[in-house]
């Protein structure tokens, strides 16, 4: 049975990802080895990370999608801030906000990890913080090296907001290279706009 990697994710428009890769470039004067950056233009905003799954069971996760997004009008969300994960002085993620409609996008959220429970998918233990990945500290890296790394991106800001809106939810496929993961739609769910109160 073919398994596929996959995960539950916004996509960004192309002018975010075009700001990020302007960031990440002012990022990095120099290329540090023990820093894996993530390509911009593969950068999403992860809903739910689902792992390996059948792919017979796609149109079951779609479904649920589908039933998670039902009310749900389309919403705004906003790019903007810049910070690390856990610390600066021990950096391993460096991240970019999500500001704007959160409390839509986490009720959505919410929703999606609900209706995933019956289909074998545990809920995650952490809870929901949306933001957007731009590097990772590789295992190996010095601590000496961690801490300056650290000192550059406090040193960065990221004060522009981005705004953008959020329409459709898409059931992502990653395939795993040596070159990094390269990502697919394999489907996606459109937000319909909710009809007012007293409409036909």
């Amino acid at each position: 049975m073919e398994q596929i990697r996959s995960f539950i994710a916004i996509e960004l428009p192309h002018e975010v990802k075009s700001a990020l890769a302007e960031l990440q470039a002012g990022l990095q004067p120099d290329k540090q080895p023990s820093v894996k950056w993530v390509d911009p233009y593969s950068i999403h905003l992860t809903l739910k990370f689902l792992g390996d799954i059948a792919a017979a069971k796609t149109s079951d996760i779609t479904s649920a999608i589908e039933e998670a997004s039902r009310e749900i009008a389309p919403f705004s969300l906003e790019v903007k801030g810049l910070g690390v994960f856990p610390n600066f002085k021990r950096v391993r993620v460096v991240w970019v906000g999500v500001e704007g409609d959160i409390s839509r996008l986490k009720l959505l959220q919410q929703r999606i990890e609900s209706n995933l429970v019956p289909l074998g998918f545990a809920r995650e233990s952490r809870p929901f913080t949306p933001h957007l990945t731009l590097a990772r500290a590789r295992e190996r890296i010095a601590p000496t090296e961690q801490q300056s790394f650290g000192q550059l991106i406090a040193g960065a800001s990221f004060e522009t907001a981005h705004q953008f809106t959020v329409g459709s939810i898409n059931l992502m496929r990653s395939q795993l290279t040596r070159e990094g993961s390269i990502y697919r739609q394999l489907t996606a769910v459109s937000l319909k706009k909710t009809l007012s109160k007293g409409s036909d």
